[in-house]
């Protein structure tokens, strides 16, 4: 604990410190001399391309592009093919991005594998890139370059790539001394140095800009940064004197005479979030200088050749042997561990500490701190430091000192001291040198835990994503699920591994994960190349509906009918057939259909609605003589004109024979007699009896008068005499034809009987003419026959003498107590003479 300040340097009201993250894995025996160097933010990779031998052509020389951890551990190495790089810079995601000098930008994964590639224009064939840049904004990772016309070309985002090329500097004769882009309220902007004028060019106009403050003798500019936000730019200047102020070039901050003419290699911005203390650090050969608001500077001797990777917090500083971060000391920190410090932070701590001794002095100092209230504010003071601390052994003693402190509160919240156990956990499993990720506390909560996951899913590293995911108990659909899903898409990629091999250990490993797709991780491995592991992963996938469409694109369409009909959805079955139809030859369609009956029975159904000739194919090609029959009875109802409907129905006539029934045969003959009839009907009486049944066409016969073409109709078909007589007696009572309707009745016996005639008048609100036929009906009817015309006393007098209980019931229930008093009586006096015998 004596030695945490050992490493710090003031610099006017604040402290900076450089800490070690990693002594370097890697094996560079030049070093980073003349190499293209990128590293990505947040800890990412780091990129090497030497950059004397880019120029060569011959293939013995082509030199190594690699990639290495931020600890320096090899991830991957594979050599330049291409054209010549002129720069090289990382993505949001951690893929690497190749600008070469003829506008072409390449992207590789972290592991060198290749993935697509785009132009930046065509201007740039003829004019070349001559320095492009790399940045990131809200949209995405965006390129910018600058061609041998000296035009600026910006593409804000990769993914959707749109290149705008800004507007022509006036008088730009030779390449900028130095430009940096910049990203303000979703507008991206390119800042230009040429000699000592300053330019910004958005997407419309060059604007000549002069920062305040100034010095009047400045002739030129030699180097510019952003910052890590954009919101602050610094400029180097031909005197030696760095400006700082804002982006939009209005305030100044600071400026400080360095003392070196000679322009640095680098210039970053080291400003951690919600510092007041602006500072940038400069890098020369062998000089790191670290400015800011004061008179005064922080030099470090660098012993061999650097890179300074700017970061949201801080500098990391990379070399051949050590990985380095430089930073402004946190406030939490710096009022624990400044000496002679009295905050409350830095008492709990001594309070501990002589707690640990078991002297009296940490009763004496919690004492001091509680009697100022401030024992809350002292937890919280070792609970925020214990986070921005990178040894593991600090962090121990801060949480146990915020620990020992929450003891003599009762009601402090425990949320930030628990959640700053799990955070520091994971984020010393992450900066472990296996792993290679110097995240610092503040860059982990920009980043947030679900881009950390992302990164160690893109690296592979999926079983401390498992573990990280179920300390944390994210959601499985959020964590466990996810990293498996992915684990298993990189799986079916390993081609030495046996397809059985492979589909046994993802299911395994899976199982009945929640949140799991096998169809996705199947999809994969089909766009790897391995179909039949597809087809294998795609029997752990329990729904058809993900099954299917995979099955369809593999050209697996007899299992994805399987499949289809086995799933019971009627839609994607239609949809399997709807694809084989497309996809086959007649033929061979209706041939597979025919091996699966259900497919075949709901595609029948489908053509019985939309494709009428299709479902007529089907039935030949089955020899289903029987179908067929019906197939032309149906189609003859849509023709037109009766001799084509005869023709459809003699068609149906010798299908139904092919398969020997008798009946429908006949039936359809019948039709075909009827036809006939009903067209010299047509043509006699000039009125439609097409399309009618053989009672219709009876029924209006009759009805029109032509009793005698009905009865020639009656005969011809043998349509019994019972039936033939209800229709003859409803159609003249319809037509109210009473006097033929009594002359039938009297043509010769009923077979119905009478009681019909009386129905079918009183239906026709003649009662007069159904008494005419009471008489005739038999005993058995009389009673209903007297009540249907009204004769209440009648029907009584039938019943009593057909000594009928139940007719007695009947005509009772027609009866009313008022008017029917005597009838009442009658009945009643019946009823009780039966019950006496």
């Amino acid at each position: 604990m004596a030695f945490v300040t050992a490493n710090w340097n003031p610099l006017g009201e604040a402290f900076y410190r450089k800490i070690e993250l990693y002594e370097m894995g890697w094996n560079l025996r030049e070093g980073l001399r003349d190499c293209l160097i990128a590293a990505a933010p947040y800890g990412g990779p780091i990129a090497l391309l030497k950059e004397s031998q880019r120029r060569e052509r011959s293939a013995s020389a082509r030199p190594l592009l690699e990639i290495y951890s931020a600890a320096g551990v090899p991830m991957a190495s594979f050599p330049w093919k291409s054209g010549v790089v002129v720069h090289i810079g990382w993505t949001v995601s951690d893929d690497l991005l190749c600008i070469q000098e003829d506008g072409t930008v390449l992207i590789y994964d972290m592991f060198g594998n290749f993935r697509r590639h785009f132009s930046m224009g065509n201007e740039v064939l003829q004019n070349q890139v001559i320095e492009a840049k790399v940045f990131h904004s809200a949209y995405g990772t965006g390129v910018a370059i600058v061609t041998g016309a000296f035009r600026f070309t910006l593409a804000t985002n990769i993914d959707d790539l749109k290149l705008r090329r800004l507007p022509e500097v006036p008088g730009l004769q030779v390449a900028p001394s130095c430009w940096a882009v910049l990203t303000q309220d979703r507008q991206t902007k390119v800042v230009l140095a040429s000699g000592k004028d300053l330019y910004v060019l958005d997407n419309t106009a060059c604007t000549p800009v002069t920062p305040p403050g100034i010095d009047p003798q400045v002739s030129s500019y030699f180097q510019m940064a952003a910052s890590f936000s954009y919101k602050y730019l610094a400029l180097f200047t031909d005197t030696g004197h760095v400006w700082m102020g804002t982006s939009n070039l209005k305030e100044k901050l600071s400026e400080f005479d360095t003392k070196v003419r000679s322009p640095p290699k680098q210039m970053v911005w080291c400003r951690r979030p919600k510092s007041q203390q602006p500072s940038v650090v400069l890098m020369w050969d062998r000089l790191l200088l670290v400015a800011g608001k004061c008179k005064e500077s922080i030099k470090y001797h660098l012993d061999e050749e650097s890179f300074l990777v700017p970061e949201l917090d801080g500098v990391r500083i990379v070399s051949r042997s050590f990985h380095e971060f430089l930073h402004e000391v946190p406030g939490a920190c710096e009022e624990i561990f400044k000496i002679a410090s009295m905050a409350p932070g830095a008492l709990l701590l001594e309070a501990h500490k002589e707690y640990e001794k078991e002297s009296q002095k940490a009763d004496e100092y919690l004492r001091e701190i509680k009697e100022q209230n401030l024992l809350p504010e002292a937890v919280r003071q070792c609970v925020e430091a214990a986070g921005f601390e990178h040894e593991p052994e600090t962090q121990k003693i801060l949480l146990r000192a915020s620990s020992f402190g929450k003891c003599f509160l009762s009601n402090f919240p425990p949320e930030q001291f628990v959640g700053m156990c799990l955070d520091l956990r994971v984020l010393n499993a992450v900066r472990d040198y296996s792993v290679g990720i110097p995240l610092t506390y503040a860059q982990y909560k920009q980043m947030t835990v679900q881009v950390l996951i992302d990164r160690l899913v893109f690296r592979r590293l999926y079983p401390l994503a498992i573990e990280i995911c179920r300390y944390l108990k994210i959601p499985e659909f959020q964590g466990v699920s996810r990293v498996l899903k992915h684990w298993a898409c990189f799986k079916v990629q390993q081609k030495e591994e046996p397809d059985d091999v492979i589909a046994c250990a993802i299911n395994q490993k899976l199982g009945d994960t929640a949140g799991i797709s096998y169809s996705e991780i199947a999809a994969r491995a089909y766009e790897c190349g391995r179909t039949e592991l597809a087809i294998k992963l795609l029997e752990f996938e329990p729904r058809s509906g993900e099954q299917v469409p995979l099955l369809l694109k593999m050209k697996r369409s007899q299992l994805a009918l399987s499949k289809a009909i086995e799933s019971g959805d009627t839609d994607l079955v239609y949809t399997v057939v709807t694809y084989l139809k497309n996809e086959m030859n007649r033929g061979d369609f209706f041939m597979t259909l025919r091996n699966q009956p259900v497919a075949l029975s709901l595609y029948r159904q489908f053509c019985k609605h939309q494709e009428q000739n299709t479902l007529k194919d089907l039935f030949n090609q089955d020899d289903d003589h029987q179908e067929l029959g019906n197939f032309y009875v149906r189609a003859s109802y849509g023709e037109g004109s009766v001799e084509a409907r005869m023709a459809a129905l003699q068609n149906a006539v010798d299908e139904f024979n092919k398969a020997k029934n008798e009946f429908s045969a006949k039936a359809t003959e019948e039709q075909m007699k009827l036809l006939r009839w009903q067209r010299r009907f047509q043509e006699e009486f000039d009125k439609p009896y097409l399309d009618c049944s053989l009672h219709e066409t009876v029924h209006s016969l009759l009805q029109d008068g032509k009793h005698k073409q009905a009865e020639q109709l009656y005969k011809d078909f043998r349509i019994p005499d019972k039936r033939f007589w209800w229709l003859k007696i409803s159609a003249l009572a319809e037509k109210e034809d009473w006097e033929e309707l009594e002359k039938f009745s009297k043509s010769k016996k009923s077979p119905i009987g009478y009681l019909p005639f009386v129905e079918v008048c009183v239906k026709h609100q003649n009662k007069y003419e159904a008494k005419k036929y009471v008489t005739k009906v038999t005993l058995e009817q009389k009673v209903k026959a007297h009540l249907a015309v009204g004769d209440l006393e009648q029907a009584v007098e039938a019943a009593i003498e057909r000594r009928s209980e139940s007719e007695l019931n009947l005509v009772l229930s027609r009866c009313t107590p008022t008017t029917d008093r005597a009838l009442l009586d009658k009945i009643n006096r019946a009823r009780a003479g039966a019950l006496k015998k």
